[in-house]
């Protein structure tokens, strides 16, 4: 498998790829790309894009999305399903499992449609009476236990439609009272009671071939967020067990202090493989690209196996499915 050396995954401008940003990627090879809103417009599209991606890196680069279904989901009607947000619809269904299980299934086949291989989902996070509105209803439920047996079926239906599913955020940002988009939030918990809740689902879901960090204090363990933070990096390595390809949150994201170069470099340097750099002006991207550098041979390892873990999508019948989730969600 041809794995792209950069460390780094970037989003790009619009609905076409611009030539500065063919020839920008070409030269920083980065691991992957991820799309938004602003590069959406119709199926046939969307196709003519990743094939521009991936053609701009000369190989079968991983294409990522933020579709969970609700308000974070980037494609949208007319020509895709929308989604109840996770917590509503898990708490509205007959058979939440079935319910994610089917649901995740229709997410993952319109992707795979449109060239789509991977989706930053599920969202292994426990909503708890104070999550700040950005997260809470994105959850799956109020327990851990209960939070691991939803994200598995998500997770399991996603790799059965050839869709990679990236695992957000490890290692738990639940207890999170402000939106690390604006500002950094800080876990007071005891690291005992993070071990046995918030950390559990991800622990559960360790085999995942990727995950996302959380731009969170948890002021038990370590005075940085986690993303930069060696000692929650080697938590969710050895602890948790996650030895999947571990990309940063948004490097944008005003959680986290310095410039764009400063906190990339910060994150390679605490452990994580790749950092993800969502929008930004040339200037940043090319900042991103330098401080982050290569894949470390770690990196590459993970990188190999996450990628290997893409398949053929299993056959559906989608109008049957979306027959079934209706009657789940209507009973």
């Amino acid at each position: 498998m041809t794995v792209g050396r950069g460390a780094t995954i970037f989003g790009c401008d619009g609905p076409e790829l611009g030539e500065w940003e063919r020839a920008f990627f070409r030269d920083a090879d980065p691991f992957g790309f991820i799309l938004f809103g602003r590069n959406v417009e119709t199926p046939d599209q969307l196709r003519r894009l990743t094939a521009q991606l991936r053609e701009a890196v000369g190989r079968d680069a991983p294409v990522l999305v933020d579709q969970e279904g609700g308000r974070v989901q980037r494609l949208r009607s007319p020509h895709w399903h929308e989604h109840l947000p996770a917590l509503d619809m898990v708490a509205r269904a007959v058979n939440p499992l079935r319910a994610m299980e089917l649901r995740s299934t229709l997410i993952a086949a319109e992707l795979r449609a449109v060239g789509i291989d991977a989706n930053c989902a599920p969202v292994a996070d426990i909503a708890g009476p104070d999550t700040h509105p950005f997260l809470r209803n994105r959850c799956y439920g109020t327990d851990a236990a209960g939070v691991a047996a939803l994200a598995r079926v998500a997770a399991d239906a996603h790799l059965a439609q050839g869709v990679l599913p990236v695992i957000k955020h490890m290692p738990g940002h639940g207890r999170a009272t402000a939106d690390s988009h604006k500002h950094l939030p800080r876990v007071t918990a005891a690291a005992d009671e993070l071990a046995q809740n918030d950390f559990a689902p991800f622990k559960a879901l360790a085999d995942v071939p990727m995950a996302m960090t959380a731009h969170i204090v948890y002021e038990a363990l370590d005075d940085r967020p986690a993303t930069c933070s060696i000692v929650m990096i080697d938590i969710i390595r050895n602890q948790i067990g996650f030895d999947g390809l571990l990309m940063t949150d948004d490097i944008e994201m005003e959680a986290l202090s310095g410039s764009v170069a400063e906190r990339a470099a910060a994150s390679i340097l605490s452990g994580c493989d790749v950092v993800l750099h969502c929008n930004g002006p040339h200037e940043a991207r090319i900042a991103v690209a330098t401080s982050a550098g290569t894949m470390t041979p770690d990196a590459l390892r993970r990188a190999r196996v996450a990628l290997d873990a893409r398949r053929a999508p299993a056959p559906i019948d989608v109008a049957l499915l979306h027959s079934e989730l209706a009657a789940l969600l209507n009973a």
